[in-house]
């Protein structure tokens, strides 16, 4: 199976977050985001949030999922973050989320299924976030949010995922602070072979019983 795009649902969720988002002004980036949630129909959908980040992007994910029927999940980092996040949701009339708090590297072991993922560029080891996401088998869309600045744009998707995932595409948008989108395809997280690279087969010989070991 694999991430089907519905422009039906994508257009529903780009609507309502735009009508949401006006009490914050800062709906470029969410609506874009919510859209890609649910035109992709993202069943486990996952951020990471801290004091003082923009909430618009997250009311876009509760939106996305609304119509989608998934999971909104936000990862922040302490109890003040987790309150502060709860109570600008609550403005926008979203409730239906749940909150994880904690270091996300920890709690990213405990998430599986993740078919989209939106980390801000600024995360520390959003390298590493990445590498133990437990991601969906339909494969997933992780977006990287500010990521415009210098160290930003030497950042490479491949140099992530390398021998682990799939990207079956990549593009930088210059919305807001700048998206960084990989779709990664399907994968069972087992690293991937490179090209000439050769790998050892065992295989039993019914008639003599021998175990052979072919290098293929």
């Amino acid at each position: 199976m694999k991430l089907v795009w519905s422009p039906e649902t994508a257009s529903k969720a780009y609507i309502d977050t735009v009508k949401l988002c006006e009490l914050f002004q800062e709906s470029s980036v969410a609506e874009l985001i919510s859209a890609m949630a649910a035109g992709w129909n993202a069943k486990l959908v996952v951020e990471t949030w801290s004091t003082g980040s923009e909430i618009a992007t997250s009311v876009g994910l509760a939106v996305a999922t609304r119509h989608t029927g998934g999971k909104h999940i936000c990862i922040v980092p302490d109890q003040e973050s987790g309150e502060e996040y709860v109570k600008a949701m609550s403005i926008s009339g979203q409730e239906s989320y749940e909150i994880i708090v904690g270091e996300p590297q920890e709690a990213m072991e405990g998430l599986e299924g993740i078919d989209f993922l939106v980390v801000d560029f600024e995360e520390n080891n959003f390298a590493r976030m990445i590498r133990l996401s437990k991601l969906g088998h339909r494969g997933a869309v992780l977006i990287r949010k500010n990521a415009s600045s210098k160290a930003a744009s030497d950042f490479r998707w491949r140099s992530v995922v390398e021998g682990r995932l799939r990207i079956v595409r990549s593009v930088f948008l210059p919305v807001g602070k700048g998206l960084d989108v990989a779709h990664v395809g399907a994968s069972d997280g087992s690293p991937s072979r490179t090209k000439g690279e050769s790998r050892w087969i065992k295989h039993l010989d019914r008639e003599s019983g021998e175990e052979l070991v072919i290098r293929k």
